[in-house]
């Protein structure tokens, strides 16, 4: 079915008489197909009421828009007809008298009888005949309420909004009315956005509830879609096998949305945007990997952003492991790090059944650049591809291949696994993956330690270039675009130095923005193979950087477009979405449970808040694609049925639910 309602990325933001702005919408994007019935819930203050008045074309949006049918909403229209609390009803005019007046105004071309017809017809439809004379005070609150939805009915609109409609009203006539809503919408095929705080009345008339986070900057935390048939009735719909598990979904994202704004209102903010405020630290130890996608680090050094935004004292501190720059942050050694994508998240979570330390990402800072390498032993063998590799295992059950990946929860890990058990096999038990430091891979495949790896660049096309091994599959192939590194920061660090953190990001952003000039490449080759930084000669980082990529497979080098992606395509948006296939792989393969508050770690590590102030300042876009992940498999992530997408995998060990506390 086609998309009949379309909430286009839709902030919305409001000027403060102090001259500060209040973002109380952020990147609010919405499907409604033509029928479904939509409910928003979430606490005073998350937006529900802004988002329906822009949906009603009572409010514009700042950013984004919305559309009905494809045409923009511009302003009110009898199309969009909105049902309020508090009825609305002039209080001098009948039932009849009411409708009649909405009738009139939206068919003032009709024919008195068929207007008439239509009045009366409605009047019927929510059961007033009896006080179709009557004014609003000779009526009951249930009774206003009905004339106020038979008149938003009676003027036959695409799309009916309606904003709290009967919190008002006690349990006996708000259930009544609920039932003549469903059947209302039913027999005439209405589509319906409505605003509640009642978990069971959004259940209860719902096809998906909308649940959003806490503002400022309140967006879409999770989608629940509610599998119970139509029509429904109350009893049945209270025994559905689904019914109790979704009322309990709902109420725990309600209270940890909650607990969260109770958390946050006892930290020192952190994303402030003033130009004027002295930084809260001068002197700062970055560490990093010597890796090409070290890049933007390098180059803020070197082409002075890092000055340029008064952090003047910087050290850039090279490790020899990701385990090293992981133990820099915990213990303060760092103030931040280039981190492989999944870290801030397990540091947060306690992987590996460590301390949780909270750490964020406000910033990330390379996507791509990976690639599963094979050795030339299984060339010789006949393996090219995962098919191949399959075959290759099959053949030889007694001989267990060792495969190397950088960390156990780095992208080249969780992509590595991935790959290996869409082609059915199985990373834990078919073949043995080996933690082993970047740099050391291609000595490793030399010494015949390891059968192949994933990593990032240039210790692939280096075992290519000494023909050790060759390029079967590339990040481009499994997952284009796919995050690479991020820029971590242990979560009391940034409370502590808003300033100073919001500096660090604007430099690098910009030093980003620098890396993917393609004009920029040759300078930026030259700096990274200096002996402090990769120390490795230039010709092994060209390939995929600026020249043509050879797998080391015989075929013609292909030119890898975006294969090393610093700025382009929202590479530095720090994306939930992602974050969240990352947490669903990690329990996949047994590496952390599953945490049950998901939604709550994913907002506490992914501070796209921050993210979107430094933006803001430069004038960048601020916002980013949080859609569906789709990979070269064939399977998409839907971000808000994580734990159904974990049970439909086939290959995975079994999967933990536990509550996480951080």
């Amino acid at each position: 079915m086609t998309t009949f309602v379309e909430v286009d990325h839709v902030d919305r933001i409001f000027d403060l008489p102090n001259g500060d702005k209040y973002i109380a919408l952020k990147n609010i994007e919405l499907k409604i197909k033509q029928g479904e019935f939509i409910s928003l819930i979430g606490h005073s203050g998350c937006g529900k009421s802004t988002l329906l008045n822009i949906i009603a074309g009572l409010d514009r949006a700042s950013i984004g828009g919305v559309t009905l049918e494809g045409r923009e909403v511009r302003e009110p229209s009898p199309d969009r007809m909105v049902v309020f609390q508090n009825y609305s009803l002039l209080p001098w005019l009948t039932v009849r008298e009411n409708i009649a007046l909405a009738v009139d105004e939206v068919y003032k071309n009709q024919p008195k009888g068929e207007r008439r017809g239509i009045v009366e017809e409605h009047i019927d439809m929510v059961g007033l005949r009896l006080a179709a004379n009557k004014r609003p005070k000779e009526l009951s609150g249930g009774m206003k309420q009905r004339v106020a939805i038979a008149r938003a009915l009676a003027t036959r609109p695409k799309l009916l909004l309606l904003d709290e409609p009967f919190g008002a009203l006690d349990a006996l006539t708000r259930g009544s009315l609920q039932e003549q809503l469903m059947k209302i919408c039913n027999e005439h095929n209405v589509t319906c956005v409505m605003v509640t705080h009642d978990v069971d009345e959004a259940l209860l008339l719902s096809d998906r509830v909308v649940m959003l986070t806490n503002g400022p900057e309140a967006h879409i935390g999770q989608i629940l879609e509610v599998p119970i048939p139509r029509p429904r009735q109350r009893l049945e719909v209270v025994k559905h096998p689904s019914y109790y598990n979704l009322r309990n979904e709902m109420i725990y994202f309600l209270n940890q949305q909650k607990q969260a704004k109770k958390r946050r209102m006892q930290q020192t903010p952190v994303a402030v945007s003033t130009s004027e405020n002295v930084l809260e630290k001068a002197n700062l130890e970055i560490g990093f990997m010597p890796l090409t996608d070290a890049a933007p680090l390098i180059v803020a050094q070197e082409k002075g952003f890092f000055a340029k935004y008064g952090l003047e004292n910087i050290t850039l501190r090279r490790a020899s492991s990701w385990q090293e720059i992981a133990k820099g942050v915990v213990t303060g050694k760092l103030d931040a790090a280039q981190m492989v994508a999944g870290m801030p998240l397990a540091l947060t979570l306690g992987a590996g059944e460590q301390k949780p330390i909270p750490v964020i990402n406000a910033l990330n800072l390379s996507r791509n650049a990976n690639a599963i390498t094979l050795s030339k032993n299984l060339y010789n063998q006949g393996v090219r591809d995962l098919a191949s590799l399959k075959a290759a295992i099959n053949q030889n059950p007694d001989q267990i291949m060792t495969l190397g990946v950088v960390h156990s929860t780095s992208m080249q890990n969780l992509v590595l696994r991935y790959w290996l058990a869409a082609g059915g096999i199985d990373p834990d038990k078919d073949v043995s993956l080996a933690v082993i430091p970047p740099t050391e891979m291609v000595s490793q495949l030399k010494a015949g330690n390891i059968d192949g790896y994933c990593a990032g660049e240039p210790w692939n096309y280096l075992a290519v270039e000494q023909d050790l091994g060759f390029v079967a599959a590339t990040a481009l192939e499994i997952w284009s675009g796919q995050p690479k590194k991020v820029l971590g920061v242990r979560e009391e660090w940034a409370q502590k130095h808003p300033q100073t953190y919001l500096a660090l990001i604007k430099a690098l952003l910009e030093a980003c923005q620098y890396c993917d000039d393609i004009r920029n490449r040759q300078e930026i080759l030259e700096l990274l193979s200096r002996s402090e930084y990769l120390n490795i000669d230039p010709a092994y980082i060209r390939p995929g950087f600026i020249d043509p990529y050879n797998r080391g497979d015989g075929k013609a080098p292909q030119e890898l477009t975006g294969y090393n992606q610093f700025y382009l395509h929202q590479t530095n948006y720090p994306n939930r979405t992602e974050l969240l296939w990352m947490v669903t792989q990690m329990a996949r393969w047994g590496l952390i449970p599953f945490p049950k508050n998901w939604v709550e770690v994913i907002e506490r590590v992914c501070r796209t808040d921050i993210f979107g102030t430094a933006a803001r300042d430069l004038g960048l876009l601020d916002i980013g694609e949080d859609d569906p992940i789709h990979l070269f498999d064939g399977k998409v992530f839907n971000p808000s049925e994580p734990i159904e997408y974990l049970k439909g995998l086939e290959i995975k060990r079994p999967i933990r639910v536990e509550e996480v506390f951080i």
